[in-house]
């Protein structure tokens, strides 16, 4: 059986704590690094300065031994608590110090031969080193700390002043996807070109010259769209008024009927670039749901049934809601396939057809003006104009796919109240 693999904590993927991660290893492998070579060093120096000296008291004692004089007090031949192993070198006819501790007191041992195998020692007091050597080591430890922490600190703010930045650069990158052009990241190191420029700066000036690049390519094009539809009104308003004129017959029909959806389309392209100007104001008023759901559907004069779970009533814009609502309808019936059902459900509305269902595209980047897949008929600029209305009501737009098949638009508007 496998063990799930421990996950850590989300926040562990911010760069600030990687940085103190990484900064807090560094600190500790230096300060791990320098604290031993301090402790190598002085204990060297300290054991050193102590074996010098107690060879030296050995070589005093040796020279008494062998003179027959009486030895001073800490010397003697094979003394109680002599360590083995000094005990053995010395027997093996070398001189040797070593450090032990008798009854917990730090002693620095130095032994020699003397005649019949045996060992003359003597004892040198090493508390004082010892004592030094510990108090080197707890030194090491708080200064370690203490410089690790203050590290830690100066970086974290360091690395926390890079990521605020940051943080900054991509809100304003959220905002520009979701449709503010005018938002921007004005970092102060990348409006002033005296200052040095970091990789952050460089990010933020290149992420501002986009979306002034975009602003300005984007609102071109309202302006065109919005030029070339007003210059169209007026030529259509001719062309519906000749159109009047002529005489009945089939001819004049397919006139009519061609000069009328252009004068639809041009419409349509007018409030788009109003929606995309966001120049739309609301007239909001408090309306009953269901009732303004049969009249969108009488005027359609489309075979759609109205199904009603529960009605409520809404604030809302009138005229832009029997928009949206109308749209759905009319793009259920030119692009999926009966029966097409509006079900009212508290402020929830969803139109339904039983079609083939909404292409992918769609489904995943939402809808897109007049583009065609595989050959298919296009969904023109109904869905388009439903959506940008929704927004202006403050109302969320979903679509899908039923299971069994067919579209499904939902329609999700804010409640002032139950009916």
């Amino acid at each position: 059986m496998r063990r799930p693999l421990l996950r850590l904590p989300r926040w562990t993927a911010t760069l600030t704590w990687k940085a103190a991660a990484f900064i807090t290893v560094m600190c500790c492998g230096l300060a791990a690094l320098l604290g031993i070579l301090v402790h190598v060093s002085v204990t060297n120096q300290t054991v050193g300065e102590a074996r010098g000296r107690a060879l030296d008291r050995l070589t005093d004692v040796t020279a008494a031994y062998e003179a027959g004089d009486r030895l001073p007090a800490g010397a003697g031949v094979d003394p109680p608590g002599l360590p083995v192993t000094l005990r053995a070198l010395a027997a093996g006819g070398k001189r040797g110090t070593m450090v032990a501790d008798r009854t917990a007191h730090p002693t620095m041992w130095a032994a020699g031969p003397v005649d019949g195998g045996r060992a003359l020692a003597v004892q040198y007091d090493y508390a004082q080193g010892a004592h030094t050597i510990e108090t080197l080591d707890r030194s090491i430890v708080w200064s370690s700390a203490l410089a690790i922490g203050a590290t830690l600190l100066v970086g974290a703010f360091a690395v926390t002043r890079v990521t605020r930045r940051l943080h900054a650069t991509a809100l304003v990158a959220r905002r520009i996807s979701a449709g503010d052009l005018d938002a921007r990241v004005n970092d102060p190191c990348a409006q002033d070109p005296t200052r040095p420029q970091d990789e952050v700066a460089a990010v933020a000036g290149a992420l501002d010259t986009m979306a002034s690049s975009l602003q300005s390519k984007l609102l071109s094009e309202q302006r065109f769209t919005a030029d070339v539809a007003h210059e169209l009104r007026t030529p259509l308003t001719g062309l519906h008024a000749a159109a009047e004129l002529l005489p009945p017959g089939r001819p004049t029909e397919l006139v009519r009927d061609r000069v009328a959806a252009l004068r639809t389309l041009t419409e349509d392209l007018l409030e788009i670039s109003r929606l995309d100007a966001r120049s739309e104001r609301l007239d909001l008023d408090s309306e009953q749901l269901a009732p303004l759901a049969e009249r969108v559907v009488r005027a359609s004069g489309t075979d759609t049934e109205v199904r009603v779970v529960r009605d409520a009533r809404v604030e809302t814009d009138r005229r832009r809601l029997e928009r949206v609502l109308g749209n759905l309808v009319a793009n259920a019936h030119n692009h999926g396939a009966g029966p097409v059902v509006l079900t009212v459900d508290g402020p929830v509305v969803t139109v339904r057809d039983h079609g083939e269902g909404y292409p992918d595209y769609l489904l995943e980047h939402g809808p897109q003006r007049f583009r065609t897949e595989g050959g298919a008929k296009g969904h023109g600029l109904g869905l388009t104009i439903a959506l940008g209305q929704s927004e202006v009501l403050g109302a969320r737009l979903l679509f899908a796919n039923a299971p069994d098949g067919g579209a499904v638009a939902t329609l999700m508007l804010p409640q002032s109240g139950p009916a």
